[in-house]
């Protein structure tokens, strides 16, 4: 089976625990993914909880791969957006190359205000760190008719989850991507959820 490559976005202030939970069951799964983290450079970026991570490729380097196995792009939360006004020209390529080449992007807490502020969100369905949130930090959004009060929304082309929904985001990914079967998924985010004891 052809490996199927998930990439990753981080950056200095990346939010890690939006990824603990996806990472791992996308990586160690059956479904021969592969997970490569993907920086604006090659050098070493730290996240909110002190983790260092030297990335696999600069956006730069990963676009010149012409790689056709990727099969996910993953843009979690994180300090870089905000700092940037949401205008992150090089992460546009990434996006735009994904959207050209109709790879899935999933993004979550201010992942997705970047999204809505470059207007990837105007005519799909699609959830974030409240509409209220949104409408105030994108001038240019559109796409009010769009927004889904729900914790996650996967659709075809885009999986959006507001910053409360870690586990959803991986359960929909999952889904999403088939990496178990939907009765196994329900399972493993009941027991993450609920743990072993519901009170």
């Amino acid at each position: 089976m052809m490996t199927r490559e998930i990439a990753v976005f981080i950056s200095d202030g990346y939010a890690d625990w939006e990824l603990g939970f996806i990472c791992p069951e996308l990586n160690n799964s059956e479904g021969n993914f592969k997970i490569v983290t993907v920086a604006l450079t090659k050098e070493t970026v730290c996240s909110m909880g002190g983790l260092k991570i030297f990335p696999d490729y600069s956006i730069e380097g990963y676009l010149k791969r012409n790689n056709n196995n990727l099969h996910m792009l993953l843009l979690c939360g994180g300090t870089i957006w905000k700092e940037n006004n949401y205008e992150l020209s090089e992460v546009k390529k990434l996006v735009d190359y994904c959207q050209r080449n109709t790879v899935l992007i999933s993004a979550i807490c201010d992942a997705t205000t970047y999204l809505a502020y470059n207007g990837y969100l105007n005519k799909v369905e699609h959830t974030g760190n409240s509409h209220e949130f949104i409408v105030n930090s994108c001038p240019n959004y559109s796409g009010s008719k769009f927004y889904i009060e729900k914790q996650c929304v996967n659709i075809d082309d885009f999986i959006t989850a507001n910053g409360t929904a870690t586990l959803e985001f991986a359960k929909e990914i999952m889904n999403h991507l088939q990496v178990h079967s939907e009765e196994k998924i329900q399972k493993w985010y009941d027991f993450n959820k609920n743990g072993f004891y519901e009170k």
